[in-house]
């Protein structure tokens, strides 16, 4: 009954072209492309697989990362559906779906899976979560550990500022606005020596978020921390 008064009052469209009847058409669904641009995640110059450049890599830095598909139209649109409109619970699952299907065609993550790495989202300020009611990055990959079976953990990273959009804002000044803003839980009781870590958002601009958090990771023990997103803005 909930459903379906929740169907009436906000009916299923297309998040493309808002033809009703689903949330993803077949029509709109061809035109979403898989990103083939792979880019160091530190200078984001082209790179082999996603790999962070030798000479870009330091010891806190992110070592690669995974971006599926490029951030623009139906894939844009997308994203922001499914962070803004909570009610529009079936994005998940086609969100999910679809980041699921483009890590299987990946050969770089399958040879990461070999390390058997653990899951980690970039967390929101808990104002921003309450507000939202949910972390977009957490409900995406809960998704996709079920088909993965990877373990995820996402109370290890907490943020400990509330900073403003990082959209609109120039790489220098992401930096400083994201610099500091995450800590390791202190009731983390997760042994994060050795190990390999994928950290998992829905968009990659500059990487300045993936690598805050990859800094405060390897510093606390992790082995190698790489950055899986839905999609790349370039």
């Amino acid at each position: 009954m909930f459903n379906f008064f929740l169907n009436f009052l906000f009916p299923k469209k297309c998040v493309g072209c808002k033809k009703l009847g689903t949330y993803l058409c077949s029509n709109c669904f061809s035109f979403i492309s898989l990103n083939t641009a792979f880019v160091c995640p530190v200078c984001t110059r082209p790179s082999i697989d996603g790999f962070t450049h030798p000479v870009c890599r330091t010891k806190y830095s992110l070592d690669g990362l995974i971006s599926c598909y490029e951030y623009k139209g139906v894939v844009k649109s997308l994203i922001y559906k499914f962070k803004y409109k909570p009610y529009l619970s079936s994005l998940k699952n086609i969100t999910g779906k679809l980041f699921y299907e483009a890590l299987i065609q990946n050969e770089f993550f399958y040879n990461i899976l070999k390390e058997k790495p653990i899951l980690i989202p970039i967390p929101l300020h808990k104002s921003k979560e309450r507000s939202r009611g949910y972390n977009h990055a957490q409900i995406l990959l809960e998704r996709i550990s079920k088909d993965i079976r990877l373990p995820i953990y996402p109370k290890i990273l907490f943020r400990t500022k509330n900073t403003k959009p990082q959209f609109g804002l120039k790489k220098e000044e992401r930096i400083k606005n994201i610099r500091g803003a995450f800590a390791l839980n202190s009731n983390n009781k997760i042994d994060l020596r050795g190990k390999t870590v994928f950290l998992i958002d829905d968009i990659a601009t500059t990487c300045t978020t993936l690598s805050e958090c990859a800094n405060v990771l390897k510093r606390n023990g992790a082995k190698k921390v790489l950055g899986l997103t839905f999609a790349r803005e370039r």
